[in-house]
């Protein structure tokens, strides 16, 4: 467990959520950050490939009668990209859901009940960990989790972390809505995330509550276009010469650099917000 591609506009001032930014307390209890995202891919043996050749380890996967079904290839010891493969033509390929993680989920789901929210409730998920899903805008599933001693994700703490990784933490996921307004009003006040200043047109970027400062940028809908994926890169041009020695094509604009997976999803490589200059 824990769509692309519009044009990024990218200014030499800082663009990365900062602690230090007016927000509004949030009414929801704190979230610990995002504990993985999970995609739907055409091929999972090419897109396995392609996370291990950015240094990105599977700490493991699971299957069905022999049949792979999900495959977690490690960020940190608490976050994850899951992969599921198409298993029939009609199936879209591309962004499935977004989980966060919560150090009380049972406290969190008790908060949703009381805010008229309708989320399931609390089990325990097949690798152990505890999960509820709440259906969000568009109906599409948000997913949470809290680690638990034993289950898969924390018997794999400090191990399967690819030294060579091309990055170490998830910090963002971009969205798409048909409606990013009436998304933005269900995010800030329904789950109590915090409006953050965004640069580009059209792009709001909704932070966590708490003090991860990770977030949730929702776009417009576009035809064919699919998810973005923001990773912290401690420092840029040493990403972008291990992408060369890779063979990984990629754009630079400014201090982001931006790649795409097998399935045209977008991995976008960013510094930390002080060094963002």
């Amino acid at each position: 467990m824990r769509g692309a591609t519009a044009v990024l506009l990218v200014s030499s001032a800082p663009w990365f959520p900062s602690r230090c930014a007016a927000q509004t307390p949030a009414p929801s209890p704190p979230l610990a950050g995002i504990a993985h995202v999970a995609i739907r891919v055409a091929d999972l043996e090419k897109s396995r490939a392609f996370y291990r050749k950015l240094g990105f380890e599977e700490a493991f996967s699971m299957s069905e009668d022999g049949t792979p079904t999900e495959a977690f290839f490690k960020i940190n010891d608490r976050q994850f990209i899951e992969l599921y493969p198409r298993r029939q033509p009609s199936q879209p390929i591309g962004f499935l859901h977004v989980c966060f993680e919560s150090n009380d989920l049972e406290a969190l789901n008790r908060f949703y009940l009381a805010s008229n929210l309708a989320p399931i409730a609390v089990r325990r998920a097949g690798a152990g960990n505890l999960l509820f899903t709440l259906q969000g805008p568009q109906q599409q599933n948000i997913e949470y989790t809290q680690y638990m001693p034993g289950s898969r994700h924390w018997n794999d703490r400090g191990q399967h972390l690819g030294p060579n990784r091309i990055s170490g933490q998830v910090v963002g996921v971009g969205i798409r809505f048909g409606d990013p307004d009436a998304a933005q009003t269900f995010y800030q006040q329904k789950l109590g995330f915090i409006a953050a200043p965004s640069i580009q047109p059209r792009r709001m970027r909704m932070r966590l509550p708490g003090s991860s400062d990770q977030f949730v940028a929702i776009e417009p809908q576009q035809p064919g276009a699919a998810f973005e994926l923001f990773l912290l890169v401690p420092h840029l041009h040493r990403a972008a010469s291990q992408l060369k020695s890779l063979h990984i094509a990629f754009h630079k604009c400014k201090s982001t650099l931006f790649i795409q997976d097998p399935d045209d999803n977008r991995l976008v490589l960013v510094k930390p917000w002080k060094q963002a200059k």
